[in-house]
């Protein structure tokens, strides 16, 4: 139905940051509700970390009730060890969503800044400009709520074919 409104998700999982943003899409049409940094502290041990994500983004969820969600892939990176943590807290982000019964969209890093800028190897400097560009009331706080938006993006970009392609 072309005047449906869908509340999207989108998530940046990070083990000392995770940037949400929150977006709209109507048709083709996009809009900014609100986006935000969980912090976690990095004295604390990893289950408290993880615990204070999920509590969190638990919380975002329950505020905005978003329709859909979309999380950004994990890259590898050389530190195995810095990989694994992101992997621990990327499934928190995964999680969240899915005990709220939502959607819950994949996207690789290279295919959302293409999706956003045009370019699978876009910096966060242009990241954050296309942000402005695309949705103007828009003003994150953090280059991680910045990606988080965009990953929502990508998800309202794709989300009908990846409704047809994938069986979520």
């Amino acid at each position: 139905m072309a005047g449906e409104i869908i509340r999207i998700l989108g998530i940046d999982p990070g083990l000392r940051n995770t940037g949400w943003g929150l977006i709209t899409v109507c048709g083709s049409q996009l809009s900014y509700v609100a986006d935000g940094t969980v912090r976690s502290n990095p004295k604390e041990s990893l289950a408290e970390r993880l615990m204070h994500l999920h509590d969190g983004l638990s919380a975002i969820v329950k505020e905005w009730q978003p329709d859909e969600a979309a999380v950004e892939e994990t890259f590898v990176n050389k530190d195995a060890r810095a990989t694994l943590k992101l992997g621990a807290a990327r499934g928190i982000a995964l999680l969240v969503p899915a005990q709220a019964g939502l959607i819950v969209g994949e996207y690789a890093p290279n295919m959302v800044k293409k999706t956003v800028v045009g370019s699978g190897h876009a910096g966060k400097e242009q990241i954050g400009a296309m942000i402005k560009i695309l949705l103007p009331k828009a003003s994150p706080d953090s280059a991680d709520s910045a990606d988080a938006l965009a990953i929502a993006i990508c998800h309202a970009q794709h989300r009908k074919h990846k409704a047809l392609t994938d069986s979520y």
